[in-house]
């Protein structure tokens, strides 16, 4: 639907967001490394086997399937956090970073560092346990940070509904419009999709968990003073 380019939102409570930047940091190094190991002749399958043994499969996490040997390295539960983590390709990477780098840096002001980290996985892990619940016999991968993403996304929404953001509109044309409607628009853009593009290569139900995640714990994790709906001002700074 768009890009985000940037926000008028200034952060008041933490001096840098070290989890935001992390976590991009941390995605894109993984992505880099199973790249590097596919390149190799040591791993020729290094990208296919990472997402099998990384990835959310349902039925594994289900019990419905047992892991191939050669693929089980992680516990299934394990799973619906690791595959955040992984990325089918450049562009998938990228469109996930930079909603994480628009938005994640405002909502890890909003809750603190450790609790936006935490915000973060349990996000995640909502998101692909809603995909398996959704898609139990399914025997493909999940991979990707979406549901995180829509997490975050719920969250600023909450937070900062009139703060203006600069979009880049039909991936050409930059427009600055306020944060409900860009948000708004893609959040009704995942449930138009749930209802009509079921059976894609699109986890869309996994968008729906986060968004659901993402909406429920900012009302329990923002900072002490920390108003909703507001347009990017709150009750007072802490420390």
């Amino acid at each position: 639907m768009f890009i985000p380019l940037h926000d008028a939102n200034p952060l008041r409570h933490v001096a840098f967001p070290y989890v935001t930047w992390a976590l991009i940091g941390v995605t894109v190094a993984v992505h880099a490394a199973i790249w590097l190991a596919a390149q190799s002749t040591l791993i020729p399958n290094a990208e296919t086997g990472a997402t099998v043994a990384f990835g959310v499969i349902p039925s594994v996490v289900e019990g419905i399937r047992r892991m191939p040997a050669i693929y089980d390295l992680v516990p299934p539960p394990v799973t619906l956090v690791s595959y955040a983590f992984l990325h089918a390709d450049m562009w998938h990477l990228a469109g996930n970073m930079v909603f994480l780098w628009v938005f994640g840096d405002n909502v890890e002001d909003a809750f603190g560092h450790l609790k936006f980290l935490a915000f973060y996985l349990v996000s995640a892990a909502v998101a692909g346990g809603a995909h398996v619940l959704l898609n139990p016999t399914s025997d493909l991968p999940l991979i990707g940070a979406s549901g995180a993403i829509a997490a975050i996304v719920a969250a600023y929404l909450i937070l900062h509904p009139r703060v203006r953001l600069w979009i880049l509109a039909l991936g050409r044309i930059p427009l600055p419009i306020p944060a409900w409607l860009a948000l708004g628009a893609w959040i009704l853009f995942q449930f138009y999709n749930v209802a009509v593009h079921q059976g894609d290569n699109v986890a869309w139900w996994a968008h729906i968990g986060g968004l659901a995640a993402g909406a429920a714990l900012v009302l329990v994790l923002r900072r002490p003073g920390v108003r909703l709906f507001d347009s990017g001002t709150d009750l007072g700074a802490t420390a």
